[in-house]
């Protein structure tokens, strides 16, 4: 079983915050061939929650409250552990977060094109026109 824990920046410990940025590096610079500042101020404001498997991070996304709407980013599943619930699993409990917060304000993602459906399975609705995000095509989606 997937260990799950949701944790402000400033609670992190050294070892978690290595393993979100390895996570991190590992899919969307390495994996995506994108080269982009990924550690950035957001970090520093938001909660992030992380699912392990034997003690190594497998599944990651971060959560910030911005203008009164909850941003939840730099979703991420280690590739082993893709199509088998992890994301699913992972995204229900940044709007489980989200929603124990504060369950009037909206929850806005920036999805990559290929995972509209994904995320239109959980509820989001696409908010505006494609756009390009380092390179990759995305679209803002917002579940209210």
């Amino acid at each position: 079983m997937q260990n799950c824990t949701i944790l402000h920046f400033n609670n992190l410990n050294a070892s978690q915050l290595h393993s979100i940025y390895c996570l991190r590096s590992k899919v969307f610079i390495v994996e995506q061939n994108c080269v982009y500042n990924d550690v950035d101020a957001i970090d520093l404001i938001s909660f992030h929650l992380l699912i392990e498997h034997q003690n190594s991070l497998i599944a990651y996304c971060r959560i910030y409250l911005v203008e009164n709407c909850f941003h939840i980013g730099r979703v991420v599943v280690d590739f082993n552990f893709r199509k088998n619930g992890i994301g699913k699993r992972l995204m229900q409990n940044a709007i489980e977060f989200c929603k124990n917060q504060n369950s009037t304000l909206a929850i806005e993602i920036s999805a990559q094109n290929y995972l509209i459906k994904f995320y239109n399975n959980l509820g989001f609705k696409e908010h505006g026109n494609v756009y390009l995000e380092d390179g990759i095509p995305h679209v803002k989606m917002e579940l209210l």
